[in-house]
């Protein structure tokens, strides 16, 4: 039986897009943890974010989290903020393949500038806000068994990238 592999990084990064794709490589089954919680409370998570707080949303999102991890043989696109809770990241470094998907801060504030899903992004200066963000969350993003810098590179070579790292367990 082949591990999970889980992808992590950023908001905006594209663990979501590559993972679809390199789950259909692999004949894997994809997961967005992101997209379970909304579909678990039929609403969109900024929706859950204003109604319910952050709070609320990270013990919901460490829940769904580890239900994936306990499934087989999947690609889990965790969201941004999931692999910092200890729980979480435990079971993902213990029992995964787990690659950190990172990318030029310059770059990714362009992706997510106008997207307004973003609960933790908006308003006012979200350049300093994504720095902010990258700052507390990369010493435990650096805990993934792999990286992957996707600056400057294709969709189809990061997609043949997370291949090769995965396919050398």
């Amino acid at each position: 039986m082949k591990k999970n592999l889980v992808l992590i990084g950023m908001m905006g990064v594209g663990k979501s897009t590559l993972g679809k794709k390199v789950a259909e490589r692999l004949g894997l089954r994809f997961l967005d943890t992101d997209k379970l919680i909304e579909n678990k409370h039929l609403t969109k998570i900024r929706e859950i974010f204003e109604k319910k707080g952050e709070k609320f949303f990270r013990l919901e999102e460490e829940k769904e989290v580890l239900e994936s991890l306990n499934k087989n043989e999947c690609v889990i696109a965790l969201g941004g903020g999931a692999f910092m809770k200890k729980t979480v990241r435990d079971r993902i470094l213990k029992d995964t393949i787990s690659i950190w998907l990172d990318i030029n801060l310059n770059t990714l504030t362009k992706r997510i500038e106008s997207n307004k899903k973003r609960p933790l992004l908006h308003g006012k200066n979200i350049h300093i806000k994504i720095n902010k963000l990258y700052e507390e969350r990369r010493n435990i993003y650096k805990l993934a068994k792999y990286k992957i810098n996707c600056d400057n590179m294709s969709k189809e070579n990061i997609v043949k990238k997370i291949l090769i790292l995965y396919e050398k367990q």
